[in-house]
């Protein structure tokens, strides 16, 4: 290989290294603000089962149709 080609699979290297930082930090991001989300949802939940309206209906008054 010439220098001028292996400058230009370096160049080629360097872009797609960068790519890739750029792809890794966006999902990054993305799995904090996920991992916010499901945190507050969960703390949601909690304090549902606390005042004693679980997933599972507990506490709840059955539907008009019952």
């Amino acid at each position: 290989m010439t220098g001028i080609e292996l400058e230009e699979r370096i160049a080629h290297l360097i872009r797609a290294v960068d790519d890739l930082s750029d792809a890794v930090a966006r999902q990054a991001a993305e799995i904090d603000r996920l991992t916010r989300r499901v945190a507050l949802l969960m703390e949601r939940e909690a304090a549902r089962e606390a005042a004693g309206l679980g997933a599972d209906g507990a506490g709840e008054a059955p539907p008009p149709h019952w």
